[in-house]
C-alpha cells in the first residue's frame, strides 16, 4: 500500500465537470512514511510539500493545462521538522520579495524558513503581489450556516499590511439561571428529554438557593471562630 508521503494527487477543483473521484494528476515523490504536509498558496499557484520527520520541502506549480503539475524546486535541510507552520501572504515582506514563510518545529525551538524571489528593482512587485484574501470574513457564521456562499474579501499588499481596527466583538450568551420554566401543567416529556425529567430547572434554582445558604452559614461560622481565636491570643500575651 502506499504511503501517504509517497504519492501526490491534484483532483479537479472548479467548472461544471468535477470529479473528485479520479486525480487528474499524480507525481512520485519517494518512499517515506511519514505525515504529508501541504501548504497552497492560490495567489502564486503554488503548493509546498513537507512531510513531517522529512528534512525537506518540495513545491511545484500547479496549472490548468496538463500534465497540470510542474516540479520547480527542493529545499533542504540537515535536521528533520516535527511540524511546520506556513505564514498569511499579509504578514510576508514584499519590500524583499517574499513569498512564502514556514516555521520549521524542532524539538527544542522554531526555525523560520524564508523563501525570497531575487529582483533587482525595489519597487512592488504586481506580479508576486496581487490581491490576497485579508482577515475580514465574507460572511458571518450565520450566513454560512444559513447556505450562503461569497468569495473572501481581497487586500492590496502594495502599501505593506496595515492591520484594520479591531472589530467589536459581541458575544450573545444567555444565562439559564433567568430562564424559569413556564407556569401551568407541564408537557409530557417524550423519550429524547429523559434525561432532562430528573433535574428540571425549577429543581436546579432550589438547589442552588440552598448552596448558597450553606455557603453564608460556613461564613458566619468561620467569622465567629476567627474571632475566638483573637480573643485567645490576647488573653495569652
Amino acid at each position: 500500500m502506499p504511503s501517504p508521503w509517497g504519492w501526490f494527487a491534484v483532483t479537479a477543483c472548479g467548472g461544471a465537470g468535477n470529479n473528485f473521484e479520479e486525480p487528474v494528476a499524480l507525481q512520485e515523490m519517494d518512499t517515506s512514511n511519514g505525515v504529508l504536509l501541504p501548504f497552497y498558496d492560490p495567489d502564486s499557484s503554488i503548493v509546498y510539500l513537507c512531510g513531517k520527520g522529512d528534512s525537506s520541502i518540495r513545491y511545484f506549480e500547479i496549472t490548468d493545462e496538463p500534465p497540470f503539475v510542474h516540479y520547480l524546486n527542493t529545499f533542504s535541510s540537515k535536521e528533520p521538522q516535527r511540524g511546520m507552520g506556513f505564514m498569511p501572504k499579509r504578514g510576508l515582506e514584499v519590500n524583499k520579495c517574499e513569498i512564502a514563510r514556514f516555521y520549521k518545529l524542532h524539538e527544542r525551538k522554531c526555525e523560520p524558513i524564508i523563501m525570497t524571489v531575487p529582483r533587482k528593482s525595489d519597487l512592488f512587485q504586481d506580479d508576486l503581489y496581487p490581491d490576497t484574501p485579508g482577515p475580514e470574513p465574507a460572511l458571518e457564521a450565520d450566513e454560512w450556516l444559513a447556505g450562503q456562499d461569497a468569495e473572501p474579501v481581497l487586500i492590496s499588499l502594495r502599501d505593506g499590511y496595515i492591520p484594520p481596527k479591531h472589530r467589536e466583538l459581541r458575544v450573545t450568551k444567555r444565562n439559564i439561571l433567568d430562564v424559569r420554566p413556564p407556569s401551568g401543567p407541564r408537557r409530557s416529556q417524550s423519550a429524547s428529554d429523559a434525561p432532562l425529567s430528573q433535574h428540571t430547572l425549577e429543581t436546579l434554582l432550589e438547589e442552588i438557593k440552598a448552596l448558597r445558604e450553606q455557603v453564608q452559614a460556613q461564613e458566619q461560622r468561620i467569622t465567629a471562630l476567627e474571632n475566638m481565636l483573637c480573643e485567645l491570643v490576647d488573653g495569652t500575651d
